[in-house]
């Protein structure tokens, strides 16, 4: 069984060694985990076989896809703080409504959907399917999940109309995989347009062109010239978007990741969920634990720096511009506030954008990042990574 279970980890092209699978089965046969049962938990197995088998926290997703694939599932946990009915979240129906009622369906202003929120919870007393007024599955209401409204808080479940102003659920996002291969180079050669050269380091490199004229010189003596090797001396502040309506792009945003991380020396990379706040973090999985406060950020790199944001831009427009319209946590000052910072503190600053130029005319979102960003928002494509590097050039 084992041993299927380790090819299944290699066939996930996780770098799992033969020494490392032993050093598993030594640890099951010691009985460090479930000595009593006579066979561990899968929870305990879990983790005895992670911390054994994984050597890097950024293979931490695949192994965790692995497990599941192999088990036949994985168990997600919530674990929510708040005294929200979870059990009456449960998706019971799905319901399709015709253009008139979805036309009928009117949206709440910011200040009426907080309060009205409040009371639900004060006066809801039972579970709810289908309905137009209480927090339930599968309706019109502006509270819960699996169902149409075209403005509200989605409450556990899985959202479908990216219109939610805030989401009420444990989030969990991963790093982007910096190892992943590239489908062209393409990316990487438009990238390259923003590369300046500078000499740095021991002498490491011949110069053939000196040393060519120094024999000559010399009466045929070879006299051997060393320069120091050629470094791109271009720094970045990579912002990426991560989470959410981010997971429909992200074997292409990796493929950026994996160029951008291999053309670039001085690289810094820092990860957002839709809108820079108060503070980013560097490892989603630590991100609530490991935060920075973007004004340190701002204040630790100097304005040589070009700035990268890369998301969709998709959202409710009260998480850019109305205080507490974070959709994770009641963030006190607006993202357009963060943003305009960022960009001044940062001249060169580009934002690229994966979703495709068709649908953003009709993003309220995608148009007020636009102003915010003084129109330098590009496509995650070859010209538009080209154009955004020639602007990051000036």
């Amino acid at each position: 069984m084992l041993l299927d279970f380790f090819y299944t980890l290699r066939a996930a092209q996780l770098p799992v060694s033969v020494k490392e699978y032993l050093m598993l089965l030594e640890a099951l046969q010691s009985g460090v985990v479930g000595p009593q049962a006579g066979a561990c938990a899968v929870d305990d197995f879990y983790f005895l076989s992670r911390t054994t088998l994984v050597k890097d926290e950024k293979h931490f997703d695949k192994f965790d896809r692995a497990f599941g694939a192999y088990f036949k599932g994985v168990e997600l946990v919530a674990d929510f703080t708040q005294e929200v009915p979870l059990d009456w979240l449960r998706k019971a129906l799905e319901r399709d409504l015709t253009p008139e009622q979805k036309a009928a369906i009117q949206k709440m202003g910011w200040d009426e959907l907080m309060q009205t929120l409040k009371k639900r919870f004060e006066e809801q007393k039972e579970r709810h399917e289908g309905g137009n007024k209480w927090i339930g599955t599968g309706g019109t209401s502006p509270f819960g999940h699996s169902g149409y409204n075209p403005q509200g808080i989605r409450i556990g479940g899985q959202g479908g109309h990216k219109s939610a102003v805030k989401v009420w659920e444990q989030r969990a996002y991963k790093d982007y995989d910096d190892t992943q291969e590239l489908g062209t180079r393409n990316i990487k050669v438009a990238l390259r347009r923003l590369r300046r050269f500078a000499r740095e380091g021991n002498e490491l490199e011949l110069d053939l062109d000196h040393t060519i004229r120094s024999t000559a010189a010399n009466a045929g003596y070879l006299d051997i010239k060393m320069v120091p090797e050629r470094h791109n001396h271009v720094k970045v502040l990579l912002l990426m978007d991560v989470g959410g309506t981010m997971d429909e792009h992200v074997g292409r945003v990796e493929e950026l990741f994996s160029a951008t991380k291999s053309e670039f020396k001085h690289l810094e990379l820092y990860y957002f969920h839709n809108c820079v706040y108060d503070f980013m973090w560097k490892h989603n999985r630590r991100r609530h634990a490991e935060k920075f406060a973007t004004w340190d950020i701002i204040r630790k790199y100097n304005k040589d720096y070009k700035l990268i944001l890369v998301g969709d831009a998709t959202m409710s427009p009260y998480e850019i511009i109305q205080p507490g319209g974070s959709v994770e946590y009641h963030n006190e000052e607006p993202g357009a506030e963060w943003l305009q910072r960022l960009t001044h503190a940062f001249p060169n600053f580009a934002w690229i954008n994966p979703e495709p130029t068709g649908v953003w005319p009709y993003r309220q979102s995608i148009s007020i990042i636009q102003q915010l960003m003084s129109q330098r928002m590009y496509p995650l494509s070859l010209q538009g990574l080209e154009a955004a590097m020639r602007q990051l050039s000036k």
